[in-house]
């Protein structure tokens, strides 16, 4: 029996999808509505989250392996408690409801922003620590201290692997997930940065993920999940040229994107709505950072990212069907 928390996320969608592919027993969170997809019938659903104790170890009876997808990004000040209170205390109810009912083996999806995602002199590699020099963001804060969670449970004898995928590219709900990029440019938003960074496909995620925890010999290593690094201008062209929209063609310099966020908190404050855009948010679209991707395949050789133009082809066709496009 296999349980996945986050699992009508984009990320855990698609995890879900592929374990009752491949015959697993899966048990899965959802916290509103179960997602309805073929094989959707064969999952058992439990409705609840990482912040009830009680519910979270009943649905880890007779669990023999957990995939952690469940977390909160933000990067709205508003909701910052909410996302520490997400990530790190339900973390540390994961851990320890797998500790208690004797889970085999867990694994853990952080992130990037974990590494602290600023280092523009060097490539980011496992390696690396967040600091608070190197992070530009709470988020990336809040998923550090998930992350030493984490290892608070392997030094209490609970077999883990991390992984730290960067932005996923996926065919998900577009107006609360990483998938607002593609709606963004198919509704020819026209700014763009000249900053850069890593890009992953959710399909080439899950695989990672999957064969991670079924190498049983892989135990307390974290690896990053990154399938390209290209300037948000690079992807932002490619989809626009498969949705055949005018590409984005207007450059934020980091002037206007001070005014920008500025304007954004003002606005947020008297809404009560999540800013377009954040002093965290606008400092990582203009960084140019470097994702070093090369350990996952050092362990797996045959392991094999998408090209990312066959990516962007596949989910932009997904989600004109997903959203009746033209």
């Amino acid at each position: 029996m296999v349980l996945v928390t986050g699992a009508t996320g984009l990320l855990g969608s698609h995890l879900v999808k592929r374990l009752v592919k491949d015959g697993e027993q899966v048990r899965a969170l959802y916290r509103s509505a179960i997602p309805v997809f073929d094989g959707s019938d064969k999952v058992e659903w439990i409705r609840g989250d990482i912040l009830d104790v009680v519910q979270l170890e009943n649905a880890m009876m007779g669990v023999e392996q957990v995939y952690h997808c469940a977390a909160m990004v933000s990067f709205n000040p508003r909701r910052k408690k909410e996302m520490y209170k997400i990530n790190v205390e339900g973390t540390a109810n994961v851990v320890n409801a797998c500790l208690s009912v004797d889970v085999k083996r867990l694994l853990h999806v952080s992130s990037i922003a974990a590494m602290g995602r600023i280092r523009e002199d060097k490539p980011i590699n496992e390696a690396m620590m967040w600091s608070q020099e190197t992070s530009n963001s709470e988020y990336g804060r809040s998923k550090h201290l998930a992350e030493l969670e984490i290892y608070r449970g392997i030094g209490e004898g609970l077999d883990t692997v991390i992984v730290n995928p960067v932005i996923i590219l996926g065919s998900g709900d577009w107006h609360s997930s990483s998938t607002g990029i593609f709606r963004n440019v198919y509704k020819e938003f026209p700014w763009y940065t000249e900053g850069r960074g890593g890009f992953v496909d959710v399909l080439d995620a899950v695989n990672a993920m999957v064969l991670l925890m079924r190498t049983k010999n892989i135990i307390s290593e974290r690896f990053i999940l990154c399938g390209v690094n290209m300037s948000y201008a690079e992807l932002f062209d490619r989809i626009a040229d498969i949705f055949h929209k005018k590409p984005p063609h207007k450059k934020v310099t980091p002037f206007i994107a001070a005014l920008v966020w500025r304007w954004e908190a003002v606005k947020s404050w008297f809404t009560g709505h999540d800013p377009l855009l954040t002093r965290e948010t606008a400092r990582t679209a203009a960084a140019k950072i470097v994702i070093d991707n090369r350990k996952l395949q050092r362990y797996f050789v045959n392991f094999q990212y998408q090209p990312i133009g066959q990516s962007l082809k596949r989910i932009c066709g997904e989600l004109e069907k997903r959203y009746n496009l033209s």
